[in-house]
């Protein structure tokens, strides 16, 4: 997402001047800052050594670089260091994706809501989940909101990843986190309460436009948690996700034989969990692009009231793995999640989605997001009253 993210910010020469890509590992931002810089003819993007669990190391370098705006696309352990480094500097923050512990497989929002009076108090915006899912799934329900739909009563996330790497398994984003999320208790909301389900419980076929029919898996996401708050007369809404056979059979082997648990294990004079080893073991995500192909669709189902009357509605993105490739040098997952980061940072940087607070991305204003879309490579496409299948 990184390399995304400078791509996308270099092409945006009215809005940044100076990019600082930093991670623990400098060669790779070196790289990529080599590729950018080259391919725009121009001396933007700039590297930086940093451990981003460790504040003080933050610190020392917000300070140095003096950003308006830090991007955290590193991994959701990370969000809450990065949120107290931005603290402790008086720099605005954003995000693709909210806190997970490293210690418990559980994600929600409440750590980093708590964080909205101080940032407040402090004068500074932190954007969360800037990413797609969640993200741009989350201001698609809002541009229904506000151009649609009075009321909006039922709210279908639909994920589809119809590409093929070529690798017997791999995961299109960090392994750990991918594995944790996908093996953990599904959950969807319904008449005022969380509903629990077992993982992979609940699944069924839908059709996705310019892919054809795939079967979809209920899961747990974490935009459904600040879309129920923020949109109080949603009655139900769920997240589905497609997996292939095959992905799922490796999946369930590997849990079987226990290589997805996060609980350390002692392997000679070693401790480490396994699933930390299973993750080094398996292909990089950012390795998966060159001889990606096919494409995602991802989209929000609604179904709700205007004017009285009951009507539906499906906006989505289609997102082609070779194209995305050509451009930036990733696959579609990484291509869907970063540019939307580019697009919330820009959004920032020109005063637009700027207030001081702690603030999920549907609490802005949809439009100028939207249309940045179109002109940043997620053109969008609507259906009004189909038939949505759910």
């Amino acid at each position: 997402m990184g390399r995304v993210v400078a791509h996308k910010a270099a092409q945006m020469t009215d809005v940044f001047d100076e990019i600082l890509l930093a991670s623990r590992t400098k060669e790779k931002c070196d790289k990529i800052a080599k590729d950018v810089n080259e391919k725009f003819g121009k001396d933007i993007i700039k590297t930086a050594k940093v451990d981003a669990d460790n504040v003080k190391e933050t610190v020392a370098l917000i300070k140095d670089f003096q950003p308006d705006l830090v991007v955290n696309v590193a991994l959701p352990y990370q969000d809450l260091p990065i949120m107290d480094a931005c603290l402790e500097t008086g720099v605005s923050y954003l995000d693709t994706a909210n806190y997970e512990p490293k210690d418990t497989p559980k994600f929600e929002y409440s750590w980093q809501w708590a964080y909205h009076d101080r940032f407040k108090e402090a004068g500074i915006t932190a954007i969360l989940g800037c990413g797609f899912d969640p993200g741009v799934t989350s201001i698609f329900t809002a541009y229904a909101a506000k151009h649609h739909f009075d009321e909006i009563h039922y709210l279908d996330i639909v994920d589809c990843n119809a590409g093929d790497h070529g690798k017997p398994f791999a995961t299109n984003f960090n392994p750990e986190i991918n594995i944790r999320e996908i093996t953990q208790n599904g959950r969807y909301w319904e008449n005022g309460k969380w509903v629990e389900t077992q993982p992979m419980e609940i699944h069924k076929t839908l059709n996705y436009p310019e892919i054809g029919p795939r079967e979809s898996y209920l899961m747990y996401h974490e935009e459904l948690e600040s879309l129920v708050k923020n949109f109080p007369t949603i009655k139900r809404a769920r997240f589905w996700m497609t997996f292939g056979e095959e992905y799922l059979t490796h999946l369930r082997v590997l849990q079987n034989v226990g290589m997805t648990s996060i609980e350390p294990i002692k392997v000679g004079d070693c401790e480490i969990a396994p699933l930390e080893f299973l993750k080094a073991v398996l292909p990089d995500p950012g390795s998966l692009g060159e001889n990606y192909k096919g494409q995602t669709s991802i989209g929000c189902r609604i179904k709700g009231v205007k004017d009285g009357k009951e009507r539906t509605y499906y906006i989505y993105n289609n997102c082609q793995h070779p194209e995305a490739y050509k451009e930036t040098g990733t696959q579609c997952v990484n291509y869907t999640t970063g540019v939307p980061a580019t697009i919330g940072a820009a959004l920032f940087m020109q005063g637009i989605w700027k207030k001081p607070g702690v603030w999920n991305v549907e609490q802005f204003d949809p439009d100028p997001f939207m249309d940045m879309l179109n002109r940043y490579g997620l053109p969008w496409h609507e259906k009004f009253d189909v038939d949505l299948e759910l």
